[in-house]
C-alpha cells in the first residue's frame, strides 16, 4: 500500500497523532488531541485522516509480554477502542505493538528539547507509525 499512513497513540487523556510520508518511508509527529470520548475522538480523527489524504491508520497496541493471564489489561482496552474506530471508517487499521516506545519517544523530545512536563504522545504516534513502516519494508 502506498499513500499517507496516519499513526495513533491512544490514551484516555490524550491522542497522538503522527504522518508518514506518501511512499511510506518515513513518519513525522502532527498533533496531539485531547480525548474527548470516542464519538467526538473518531469524528476528528477521521477529519484528520481525509484533510491528510491517508489511505490508513495504525494504531498502537499496548502489549505487555508480562502480564498476568485473565486479567483486563490495557490492550485489551485499546483493542475494543480499535474495534470501535473501525466501525466508523472504511479505513484499513493495523495494529501495531507499542513496547517501549514512550521510553524512544522520551529520547526523542529530549534530542528536540522540549520541556520536561510537554506530552510526548505525538512523539509516541511517530515510533509507532515508523516501527510499522519499517517492518513493512523489510523483506
Amino acid at each position: 500500500m502506498i499513500g499517507r499512513l496516519l499513526g495513533l497513540d491512544y490514551g484516555e487523556r490524550r491522542i497522538g497523532l503522527a504522518i508518514s510520508d506518501g511512499l511510506g518511508i518515513s513518519a513525522r509527529e502532527l498533533t496531539i488531541l485531547p480525548s474527548r470520548g470516542a464519538r467526538q475522538d473518531f469524528a476528528a480523527i477521521i477529519e484528520i485522516a481525509m484533510r491528510e489524504r491517508a489511505v490508513g491508520i495504525v494504531v498502537g497496541l499496548p502489549v505487555n509480554p508480562n502480564a498476568p493471564a485473565g486479567i483486563v489489561t490495557q490492550a485489551d482496552i485499546v483493542r475494543g477502542w480499535i474495534a470501535d474506530l473501525r466501525r466508523e471508517t472504511d479505513l484499513p487499521v493495523h495494529e501495531v505493538s507499542e513496547y517501549l516506545s514512550s521510553e524512544e519517544a522520551r529520547s526523542m523530545a529530549r534530542m528536540l528539547k522540549r520541556r520536561a512536563h510537554e506530552p510526548i504522545d505525538d512523539l509516541a504516534a511517530c515510533v509507532i507509525l515508523q516501527s510499522f513502516l519499517d517492518a513493512r519494508s523489510r523483506p
